[in-house]
């Protein structure tokens, strides 16, 4: 197809404009998602401390994720029709007048777990739209040798803000409630949407323009399925993060169970995890990686392997009192290795797929995201009522490290085949 800019916005020049775009465009994404995540954290922690059941977690982690992969269907071949930056602003708006009434509801008197579980699946709504736009938008203001140091940048300022979050979180949580973490949702997402209006995005302007929904969204499939790396790389992504529930989600459990339910030990557990990824995002932005993105996919992923059967192995486990200093310390490694790890799978597709296809890829990668830690949720948390979450973190971490194996197996001959 043939990619031009259309008269929606003016192409960004190769020059110094990119700096200022990419600047507003990520402060942007990273004060909205400040929001985001103390809404996560305050929602984890109350359905932690009123139920501590897996099966209510993983519940809400359904209702979180499931709705996303259904949207994704239809995001992604939005943002290959569309401009990217309304679909963003549109979303994030429709996101937080949801927060907003959730608000108001609590401070009426309604309450109920139908309302979080609610508000969680009208959210995963949002991220189904906004997943794909923000994959497909980022090449367009970027230049593509910057990308890698870009994404790392992103991630390391998601991730220092993520570091703020759960200390906000819990303190707003502690003295307010629920209620006061959604208003500041609401504000952070105004204010997000306020600096990504400004940047000038040009719609994607391809020869098939005229074609039907269906159509592109057939011809996505199809680039998907005969295209070995992406292929391969979702596949890869998509089994990872079904064995990344339990570090994600179940920690909190095996916090409040095995050393204590004190709301700043879920706090400092958040926080490990945050450093981490603020560290790997920091390294990854300044070293750029492994240019040879397979390798660096298989590395993270194996070296996640190997640091959740150790976080199984630091908790309470055959009898043996646990450490909880020890703990932090493999959840902050871990969090090291998601940075590296999604970073490395958001710049290697960026690269590999072309611009008027990239909304559909992305949103089949969202649909991943969304059914896979669904996945996850639904095969570990019921299972973590009936063993130790550290088992689970021991089982999946071996599991990790079988299918790196086979992945690294695979992707030689991936490579010879797209090539």
């Amino acid at each position: 197809d043939a990619v031009t800019a259309s008269e929606d916005a003016p192409p960004a020049p190769a020059s110094s404009r990119w700096v200022r775009d990419t600047t507003f465009f990520l402060s942007g994404q990273t004060i909205s998602l400040l929001g985001s995540s103390l809404v996560q954290y305050a929602i984890l922690w109350y359905l932690t401390l009123e139920t501590k059941s897996g099966v209510v977690l993983a519940l809400a982690t359904a209702f979180g994720f499931l709705p996303q992969a259904v949207m994704s269907v239809f995001g992604g071949v939005w943002a290959d029709r569309h401009n990217r930056k309304y679909l963003l602003i549109g979303a994030d708006a429709a996101i937080a007048t949801t927060t907003l009434i959730l608000a108001i509801m609590l401070w009426q008197g309604f309450d109920g777990l139908w309302l979080v579980y609610t508000t969680l699946a009208i959210r995963s709504l949002g991220a189904g739209i906004q997943t794909p736009a923000v994959g497909a938008l980022l090449p367009q203001i970027v230049p593509a040798d910057k990308l890698m140091r870009v994404n790392g940048i992103n991630m390391s300022i998601q991730s220092a803000m993520t570091l703020l979050a759960p200390a906000v979180a819990a303190a707003l949580f502690a003295l307010m409630g629920l209620q006061a973490v959604l208003i500041v949702d609401v504000v952070t997402a105004v204010i997000g949407i306020s600096l990504v209006a400004v940047i000038p995005v040009a719609r994607i302007v391809r020869s098939d323009a005229a074609a039907s929904y269906m159509t592109d969204l057939r011809a996505g499939l199809s680039y998907v399925r005969h295209h070995a790396i992406v292929l391969r790389v979702l596949g890869f992504f998509a089994i990872v993060f079904v064995l990344m529930a339990p570090p994600g989600y179940l920690t909190p459990l095996l916090v409040v169970r095995t050393f204590g339910d004190d709301v700043w030990r879920l706090t400092v557990n958040e926080l490990a995890f945050g450093v981490g990824m603020l560290a790997g995002g920091v390294i990854i932005s300044a070293w750029g990686g492994f240019h040879d993105r397979m390798r660096m996919l298989v590395a993270t992923s194996f070296a996640f392997g190997i640091l959740s059967i150790c976080m199984g192995l630091s908790g309470d486990i055959l009898g043996l009192p646990g450490s909880f200093a020890v703990f932090l310390g493999f959840m902050l490694l871990i969090g090291v290795g998601v940075a590296w790890f999604s970073t490395t799978v958001t710049t290697l597709l960026q690269e590999q797929v072309e611009p008027e296809v990239q909304g559909r890829v992305f949103g089949l990668l969202g649909i991943v995201m969304a059914l896979a830690m669904p996945l996850g949720m639904l095969l570990f948390g019921p299972l973590a009522d009936t063993i130790s979450v550290e088992w689970i973190l021991v089982l999946t971490g071996v599991l990790a490290v079988l299918v790196t194996f086979a992945m690294a197996y695979q992707a030689p001959r991936a490579l010879a085949a797209s090539s």
